[in-house]
């Protein structure tokens, strides 16, 4: 299928294109290509934004990345320019009526691609090459598609009839992260942005570049207060088993949908608890991260996953700069 399109500008929108999808309000099994002249861009956090308009006189909805991914992946504001003919490729969206896309390419006419998320794949060989970390501390990132057993193991846990009604009610357009409210842990481990540890004598940071969340680890012997103040990344405390970093988090706040993909829009609340397991492998290239998180309101079985994260000490974390 061909549209003829126009863009404009680099500028805000007020349409439907504002609203923040997961992706699963996307059919990526398939692929559409548009084609046309730049009319408008949204340059921002959490998603980059196109809207077109048809040849019939419509619109359609472009969404992209974030602004700190599309910069690793050779993008700047200026990459798609005012009057430039351009052919886009994009994944429809699964509700017709919003007429929107998740972009997957864009083809420029001196044949230049680009693509949301082709630095994971421009880097993934050099990994092999580079020198490994001494300790936890360093930078950090997901690899490429590389979820481990995360999803699937998320798949799998079964609901209590609070957490299955509040799935059944929930649309991703409600995404919390569309009004700038972050991905607590640990969902924040499985996004595809840079994270930076940091370690302490008596305390050790976990910094996410997604909404520039920054975790606090109390390594002192402390526990957790009662009648804490809670948060959107819980109070955590800390101790470490040989090399390995063993995390325990309570006191998040209530939020609408921490998880993503399969159980999506499952609820979480005042029980939650996340233990978190950091081990270095031994070339220093990865860290395992070993979760369990139960929340008895939402959750009738724990949920266990592994993630690993590579060493990317080349990489520095972006300011994500979100806008509601």
């Amino acid at each position: 299928m061909k549209f003829i399109a126009v863009f404009f500008g680099f500028l805000l929108l007020a349409n439907p294109l504002q609203a923040h999808h997961s992706r699963s309000a996307f059919d990526t099994a398939s692929v559409i290509t548009y084609e046309g002249i730049v009319r408008e861009v949204a340059w921002r956090s959490p998603h980059v934004y196109i809207s077109i308009d048809l040849e019939d006189g419509g619109e359609w909805h472009f969404e992209s990345d974030s602004i700190p991914i599309l910069i690793r992946s050779g993008w700047t504001d200026r990459s798609v320019v005012v009057g430039e003919h351009i052919v886009v490729e994009g994944n429809p969206g699964r509700k017709p009526s919003e007429r929107a896309s998740l972009l997957v390419s864009v083809l420029k006419d001196d044949g230049t691609v680009l693509t949301p998320r082709s630095h994971f794949q421009k880097d993934s060989r050099e990994l092999q090459a580079r020198s490994g970390a001494r300790s936890l501390a360093g930078v950090w990132e997901l690899p490429y598609g590389d979820y481990g057993d995360y999803f699937v193991s998320w798949g799998v846990v079964e609901l209590t009839e609070a957490g299955a009604s509040a799935q059944a009610l929930f649309t991703p357009s409600a995404l919390p992260t569309g009004t700038c409210i972050g991905t607590p842990t640990p969902m924040l481990l499985a996004m595809p942005y840079l994270s930076e540890i940091e370690l302490q004598e008596d305390i050790a940071y976990i910094r996410s570049e997604f909404f520039n969340t920054e975790r606090i680890i109390y390594l002192d012997g402390r526990g957790h207060p009662e009648n804490g103040v809670r948060t959107n990344q819980g109070h955590s405390i800390g101790r470490w088993e040989g090399e390995d970093l063993i995390i325990d988090t309570r006191l998040f706040e209530d939020h609408p949908a921490p998880m993503r993909s399969t159980n999506e829009g499952v609820p979480s609340g005042a029980h939650k608890h996340v233990i978190e397991r950091f081990s270095l492998s031994d070339d220093g290239s990865r860290v395992k991260i070993e979760v369990f998180l139960e929340d008895p309101e939402f959750l009738a079985t724990p949920f266990q996953a592994t993630l690993e994260w590579a060493y990317v000490a080349d990489f520095e974390l972006s300011n994500y700069s979100c806008v509601p």
